[in-house]
């Protein structure tokens, strides 16, 4: 069920000038969902049904299916994060939404954020969903301008630079990105592979997607970033 708490806000300040290294912090604790809450829309209609997120053997194990998304209690803004994940069974798809902030604001599904796509195949390419960002060489990556756009029936997705920085199926990848004020890094086992600036949002919520295919992460590690 989505949760109707109030939560204060926990924000790492950005003032103008060259960042400042922080204490890493994990997200998840390898026991339970402490910091998180569910959205699966199909739980409103469904009383009892099993939520895809679980904790197994210190691993966060997304089903798939139910569909929905982990969303984490507090808000952040300028720090850099990263997620060690692998689909182990078979390719899928799966995603790490950040500067998340209103709930079902795409097809009745997806919180308004800004998706790095953990895709296999994909990996680092990104997905506007109710909110946008800009890169370089926007139409070859984009597709034509006519059709750009952040909600249902738009072009929504913005590839990635570099193809092949995914490991074989089974194998865990390392996916890290970097949010400072309006700005986007991406990379993918060590490799950038993408970069946006001017995003529409700077600070929400961090969301986990569960999006068809088991997917298990081993971390979710956050360092802000502290910029004078």
């Amino acid at each position: 069920m989505r949760s109707t708490r109030h939560v204060v806000p926990l924000i790492c300040t950005a003032i103008a000038g060259a960042a400042l290294p922080a204490q890493a912090r994990p997200l998840f604790n390898h026991v339970d969902l402490a910091g998180w809450h569910a959205d699966v829309p199909a739980a409103d209609t469904t009383p009892g049904l099993a939520s895809p997120f679980r904790v197994m053997n210190g691993l966060l194990i997304v089903d798939g299916e139910p569909r929905g998304h982990l969303i984490s209690d507090s808000v952040y803004r300028n720090y850099r994060l990263a997620v060690e994940y692998r689909f182990s069974a078979k390719a899928g798809n799966a995603g790490v939404l950040i500067h998340g902030s209103t709930p079902r604001a795409l097809y009745s599904m997806f919180p308004k954020s800004i998706e790095v796509q953990m895709e296999s195949g994909n990996a680092g390419d990104f997905w506007c969903i109710v909110e946008d960002i800009r890169v370089p060489d926007m139409v070859a990556r984009r597709g034509p301008r006519s059709e750009w756009g952040i909600t249902e029936g738009k072009g929504r997705r913005i590839k990635h630079l570099v193809d092949g920085r995914e490991k074989p199926l089974g194998e865990w990848n390392r996916i890290v990105v970097e949010a400072v004020g309006r700005t986007i890094t991406v990379w993918v086992n060590g490799t950038l592979v993408n970069r946006g600036t001017n995003a529409t949002a700077d600070r929400g919520r961090i969301a986990i997607q569960s999006e068809g295919a088991s997917v298990e992460i081993r971390t979710v590690e956050l360092t802000p970033i502290r910029r004078r």
